[in-house]
């Protein structure tokens, strides 16, 4: 993510967060309850000098103090009504309004103390509808060090077609080597990307946000059903901090979080902004090179990122709040919607047909033991919440259908829950849906690699194995 400033006054990024520059950045707000005197090592306080200050009616004495006068003077007590805004109100007022109109407020009442996050995808679109405000306004980016070329010549090229500075936030050199050295270049192929993104993505951007009050991401609520569906147009955040500290201190604006997908590129597309070069290749939702790839036509935009993990993963960390508690622990990660204790999911089974056959734990086991079957099987391994099993359900379900009676098995196993270290460790689970084709004559199931899950595609692996 990056700052940028649109009004005269400029803007700079620290190591701790982001900070002010100008002639008056030597200011240094006074010190409450004590002085420094020009002697760097004489330092009073207040509460401890109290007995200098003169009772009424008392005699004068002589004073022998280095102290000035002015520091015995002890301030009446003011008390300062402070008004706390309801920002679940103020999300319900604004749920109805334009992106445009959200903008406004966000960037009207903060002011200097809030900036929009721009990743280098589609949400160039929030730059734009702060740039219609006509007010000021600030841009932030990460960089993690490892996106496409494209991404940065976007970057280079929205700066002088906004006339701003993106102020970029990168992860600690140290931080990074430690990591890479001690596990490769690539290990969260192996054990998930969170640690990489917290080194890379999720500390650089809680040291940008300790030097705000608000930030505006490009958050919309069909960006990933699992995770975003409950994003409000504006909330407290409840997992960064600002520039106050503590909980609250962090207010988060998604001005496009009611919009679709389509609306956003229909709105790009309309105002003539410039786009990442990226989209054109079959990019949607755009990170860093090693975990992004271009999605295929009925995919889902998230398929792109981080595609060998679970759906219910596909979170950087930057947007953790999105999940609700409640859910998570539940589900212990494996999905969506409520829960029995076990940790699986309550909601309606899919792949229904009298064609498919459901399997047990006990029977996908003995299915797994057969070295001589008597007929090949193909075996949907999936979790019911799941939108990408979801998705393939009718192609499946046809598929079914038109092998029946033709020798071949067309089953599913539910794999999430209470199976899913089973399905991980000993049939090749690596995200939902998996596929496997059990030959007749071999033991070990073939892992179906392709994203392809109309019937054709699954035809055409099924032709070429049995």
């Amino acid at each position: 993510m990056a700052f940028a400033v649109t009004s005269s006054s400029s803007t700079a990024i620290s190591g701790s967060g982001f900070s002010r520059s100008g002639a008056s950045s030597d200011i240094k707000a006074p010190q409450i309850g004590s002085i420094r005197l020009a002697d760097r090592h004489a330092t009073v306080n207040l509460s401890q000098k109290r007995c200098a200050v003169r009772p009424v009616n008392a005699e004068p004495k002589r004073n022998d103090s280095v102290v000035p006068s002015a520091a015995t003077i002890v301030a009446p007590e003011v008390s300062e009504k402070v008004e706390v805004e309801d920002y679940e109100l103020l999300a319900k007022e604004l749920d109805k309004a334009s992106p445009l109109e959200i903008m406004d407020r966000a960037l009207e009442k903060f002011g200097d103390d809030i900036a929009i996050a721009f990743s280098g995808a589609e949400d160039v679109a929030l730059i734009e509808y702060a740039k219609l405000t006509g007010r000021p306004f600030r841009v932030f980016s990460l960089d993690t060090g490892r996106l496409n070329p494209e991404t940065y010549r976007f970057f280079d090229e929205v700066e002088k077609h906004y006339g701003i500075r993106i102020e970029y936030m990168f992860p600690d050199s140290v931080e990074v080597q430690a990591l890479v050295r001690s596990k490769g270049l690539f290990s969260f192929y192996e054990d998930g990307h969170q640690e990489c993104c917290r080194v890379r993505k999720v500390r650089p951007l809680r040291r940008a946000l300790k030097g705000l009050r608000a930030w505006i991401t490009g958050q919309r609520k069909d960006q990933s059903p699992g995770t975003r569906s409950e994003v409000a147009v504006v909330q407290v955040d409840p997992v960064f901090e600002g520039l106050e500290g503590g909980v609250g201190s962090l207010v988060k604006w998604n001005p496009v979080a009611n919009v679709d997908g389509k609306d956003i590129w229909n709105f790009l597309r309309a105002m003539n902004v410039p786009v990442n070069s990226l989209h054109s290749q079959g990019f949607v939702s755009i990170g860093c090179e090693p975990c992004t790839r271009p999605v295929l036509p009925g995919q889902h935009e998230r398929e792109g990122r981080w595609w060998w993990e679970d759906a219910k993963a596909k979170e950087c960390g930057l947007h953790k709040g999105n999940l609700k508690q409640d859910s998570a622990a539940q589900l212990n990660g494996n999905g969506n919607g409520a829960a029995h204790s076990n940790g699986t999911a309550t909601q309606s089974d899919i792949f229904n047909s009298q064609s498919l056959v459901t399997l047990s734990r006990t029977g996908i086991e003995n299915l797994a033991r057969l070295e001589n079957r008597k007929e090949p099987w193909l075996v949907v391994l999936y979790a019911p919440w799941c939108p990408f099993c979801q998705a393939m359900e009718e192609s499946y379900v046809e598929l079914a259908e038109k092998l029946a009676g033709s020798g071949v098995k067309v089953a599913k196993f539910r794999a999430d829950g209470e199976q899913k270290e089973y399905a991980q460790t000993e049939l090749q689970l690596g995200s939902f849906p998996t596929i496997l084709f059990f030959p007749k004559h071999s033991s070990r199931p073939i892992k179906y690699a392709s994203e392809k899950r109309d019937v054709d595609s699954l035809m055409a692996f099924i032709n070429a194995l049995r």
